[in-house]
């Protein structure tokens, strides 16, 4: 299938799977969108959208690569991604953020996104890195529209191991050579 043959499907295979509206570059809406799969197979009455064997989206600066990417729309129009496995059975992400020179990259063995919520939520090995900020949980849930972040490790797992621990790097927000923010009164 081309993509002139189903443009919606394309369409809404990319945003089905935006990492988020904070994240995202505003330019990459006017983009067109390319999409590489072994197999495609569309229900236009279930609304089911099912690309499969080392798919990569690319839309402006989103790409995403995964072994399978299955799409759902609701009656209202609203979409609803799953991508997995993929590259050491991740699936990968990478977006530009608007209005800066860095990059979000995230990667878990499932991800899942709901336009009407604007959520993404990543499931097992979950690992997103923004500029230089870092996390790293087995379930990392983002919310577009509130910005911020959930992260669990393991349940069960013991403490003293990976999958037992929350991990996170955060980067200073003060900028070399500026002056610290005031402390707040007590």
């Amino acid at each position: 299938m081309t993509p002139s043959a189903h443009p919606l499907l394309f369409l809404i295979a990319c945003v089905a799977l935006a990492s988020g509206s904070a994240f995202a570059e505003r330019a990459d809406k006017e983009k067109p969108v390319h999409l590489e799969a072994a197999k495609v197979t569309v229900d236009d009455v279930k609304r089911v959208h099912v690309f499969e064997g080392s798919v990569i989206l690319t839309h402006g600066t989103l790409v995403i690569r995964a072994a399978r990417l299955v799409v759902t729309q609701d009656a209202e129009g609203f979409q609803k991604g799953i991508a997995t496995g993929g590259d050491k059975g991740l699936a990968r992400f990478r977006q530009k953020r608007e209005g800066k020179d860095e990059y979000v990259d995230g990667e878990s063995e499932r991800i899942e996104y709901d336009s009407r919520g604007e959520k993404a939520e990543f499931f097992t090995r979950a690992y997103i890195k923004s500029g230089l900020d870092e996390v790293r949980g087995h379930y990392i849930s983002y919310d577009g529209k509130t910005e911020q972040y959930f992260v669990t490790a393991a349940p069960g797992a013991s403490p003293a191991s990976e999958q037992g621990r929350v991990t996170a790097v955060i980067q200073p927000k003060n900028k070399p050579g500026a002056a610290p923010t005031p402390a707040a009164p007590r």
